[in-house]
């Protein structure tokens, strides 16, 4: 992880940063490092001047996570997934429901919003697992390999969306990838 660590140290605020290597390399390891899900080994992991391994409650509010893995519930609704999530952040009443008007609405899926998340798209159920990340306005958002399974429309979508979450929600991203064209963004 030597390479990764010595990397990360040059990401800026709002800046779109992307982690090539091949499968097994390392990078999901480095973002539960990050995340505060696994311990270092050794060295050290901090974001935004915060020790992952010193102080994780007060990363975790300043991060959101989207691994590659899927953590929706497919049973519930898109606006259940989010007010499940609201309240692990803290989140309550009108403040929790205007948030997650405002993240549906800014992923495209408001007029979904009660629909269970068992029926729609892989890429409908990516953007959930990115509202999800982004619902307590993190200031740096860690993405595993975001565009797994997604057409390449839904693709372009996304890197769309980063984009405009660097450029005007001021939001560092870090997107670790295997592909090379991924990586060029």
């Amino acid at each position: 992880l030597f390479p990764y660590t010595t990397l990360f140290r040059s990401v800026r605020p709002a800046e779109l940063f992307g982690l090539l290597g091949p499968n097994g390399s390392g990078k999901t390891t480095l973002f539960r490092i990050l995340s505060t899900l696994m311990v270092p080994t050794s060295g050290s992991a901090t974001i935004a001047d915060i020790d992952a391994v010193r102080e994780p409650g007060a990363l975790r509010r300043r991060i959101g996570v989207v691994f590659q893995a899927p953590s929706v519930d497919l049973k519930l609704t898109a606006r259940e997934n989010l007010w499940h999530q609201g309240h692990l952040y803290g989140l309550r009443g009108s403040e929790l429901k205007n948030r997650i008007e405002e993240i549906l609405t800014r992923v495209g899926l408001l007029d979904r919003a009660n629909d269970r998340v068992e029926t729609f798209s892989g890429g409908m159920q990516r953007r959930i697992e990115l509202a999800k990340g982004l619902l307590h306005h993190p200031q740096v958002l860690l993405l595993d390999e975001p565009t797994t399974g997604l057409d390449p429309g839904a693709r372009r979508d996304l890197w769309q969306y980063l984009q405009i979450l660097r450029d005007q929600e001021r939001v560092s991203i870090i997107v670790t990838t295997h592909l090379m064209e991924e990586a060029e963004r």
